[in-house]
């Protein structure tokens, strides 16, 4: 078994247009964000609260020529990658960090019209991995919004 695992999943809608660049070798590389949320419902003002989160995907190569053809701003997309942390040296000399998700795999959700649609297309699976990978749409009959109030945290 392995002695660690450096594994993301996430669903979410892009927040602004891939931006795309060429490097000097001919390498090909995309960077957006996506914003991923959840809700819960406060219990002392019983009022629905909204979580969002961003992440900053970071996509090479032929994964990176499909997202700049297919992905804009607001569309759903599935990406599964790593996580992986850049340093570099500011003007002052001080140390700067940014963790950001290296995807290799990664699925539309929504097309370029419907942009932030909750039901899946049927766009193609971008996999570069060796095992293709698909998210299950899930039954809305499963989960009620107020499921998540008996969580125990």
């Amino acid at each position: 078994m392995a002695g660690s695992v450096n594994k993301v999943i996430l669903i979410g809608n892009l927040g602004k247009d891939p931006e795309i660049r060429v490097l000097e070798n001919g390498t090909k590389l995309a960077r957006f964000p996506i914003a991923t949320s959840e809700s819960y419902t406060d219990r002392t003002t019983n009022e629905r609260k909204v979580i969002t989160d961003w992440h900053n995907i970071v996509v090479w190569r032929g994964l990176a020529d499909v997202i700049e053809k297919y992905v804009t701003k607001g569309q759903k997309i599935y990406i599964e990658g790593k996580l992986k942390t850049r340093s570099w040296q500011d003007e002052s000399g001080a140390t700067r960090y940014s963790t950001e998700v290296v995807a290799d795999n990664m699925t539309m959700l929504s097309s370029r019209n419907e942009n932030s649609a909750n039901t899946p297309s049927n766009q193609p699976d971008f996999n570069t991995g060796n095992t293709p990978s698909k998210p299950k749409p899930m039954d809305s009959s499963v989960l009620s919004d107020d499921d998540d109030d008996d969580l125990p945290f």
